[in-house]
């Protein structure tokens, strides 16, 4: 099997030859090393190509690209909607970005941001997909993605966590309005995403228990999965989310869900739940890890043992995939990402043995 096929048949619930070895492209420098694991089979995890493009009719932005007197390079976005001026600063840091002054600053910047909202539309990106995907071959699997629900934009994008805490105790009705504007931009969303050439489509993630908690788990972020999970699979489309913190208080919640994958999904000794554990309490879903990132510190000894335990926790393997979905540090990448891909290939051959 190609690594294309091989992630696409977990995903499915189908039987590849053996547990997929996936990285984020962004994960894995371009170098021998690299050409040697994917030769060895790791599939490329293809996320930079969008299915759609957002157009705007009123609302227009410029940046403003500068070095501070600290020589850090940041960028100023300065944003015209119908309502008025809106204000971002942010730093570029490798792989993400710093966001060191947000959309939201206070109560006045609302009727801005619903105009922004407002004004969005969506056209499909399907020929950049294809494009990639035949360049990438069966090395890749190119993912679309939905972004974050609602809520999570609001804490992750528009507001921060201390502004939405403020908002959520002293102003929450007028933050719920805006929380109804994103729900209708999304619904916009979803059936140019479902008709995307990508088989697998991530919606949201990063969700923190601690901070979001249960209750508003289940009654502002998990209906928007399953809204978009009816559009999604009415296509033929998997529908995944990129879980990547503590989940046991969130594991009921999305043992109910309709979604097919937890992707990112990170074990213990890193996080608070077990491969074993995630299989029990979701079965039938495909579980797509995160190598557990404390882990890549240890020695390559226990980097195998790490991976040959998490392969018999997945025994027999079906719906199981490996991932890379974090940095890992620049001196452990090679070593570390052929110990597990070595293990991989002499013991995670399906169905894998339980005793």
């Amino acid at each position: 099997m190609t690594p294309r096929e091989r992630v696409e048949a977990a995903l499915l619930g189908q039987i590849p030859d053996m547990v997929p070895f996936t990285a984020y492209e962004n994960k894995l420098p371009t170098s021998e090393a690299e050409r040697r694991l994917r030769n060895d089979g790791l599939c490329i995890v293809e996320r930079r190509v969008p299915a759609y493009t957002a157009v705007y009719s009123e609302v227009s932005e410029e940046q403003i690209h500068f070095t501070s007197t600290d020589g850090i390079r940041r960028v100023r976005t300065i944003i015209h909607t119908p309502a008025g001026k809106l204000t971002t600063l942010d730093r570029p840091a490798g792989f993400t970005t710093w966001h060191e002054e947000r959309v939201f600053k206070s109560p006045d910047d609302y009727e801005a941001i619903e105009a922004l909202i407002r004004d969005r539309t969506y056209v499909p990106n399907y020929e950049a997909m294809i494009e990639r995907q035949d360049l990438m071959g069966g090395d890749a699997i190119v993912r679309a993605s939905l972004g974050y629900s609602p809520l999570q934009e609001i804490i992750y994008i528009i507001m921060g966590l201390e502004q939405f805490a403020v908002q959520w105790a002293e102003n929450r009705e007028r933050l719920m309005r805006l929380y109804d504007a994103l729900t209708e931009d999304r619904r916009k969303l979803y059936p140019i995403v479902a008709q995307c050439p990508a088989l697998a489509v991530n919606y949201c993630g990063n969700v923190s228990p601690e901070v979001v908690g249960v209750e508003r788990f289940e009654r502002y972020i998990l209906p928007h999965y399953e809204d978009a999970a009816e559009v999604m699979h009415a296509r033929g489309k998997l529908i995944g989310v990129h879980m990547d913190a503590n989940t046991r208080p969130l594991a009921a919640g999305l043992a109910r869900s309709k979604i097919d994958y937890i992707e990112a999904f990170t074990p213990a000794p890193t996080c608070d739940m077990t491969v074993a554990e995630a299989r029990e309490a979701w079965p039938g879903k495909a579980l797509w890890i995160n190598f557990p990132s404390s882990v890549h510190l240890e020695p390559l000894s226990v980097i195998e043992e790490t991976t040959r335990g998490m392969l018999w926790e997945a025994a027999p393997g079906d719906r199981f995939l490996i991932g890379i979905t974090e940095d890992v540090p620049p001196d452990r990448w090679q070593g570390n990402f052929t110990a597990i891909l070595r293990v991989i290939r002499q013991e995670g051959r399906l169905p894998i043995a339980t005793a």
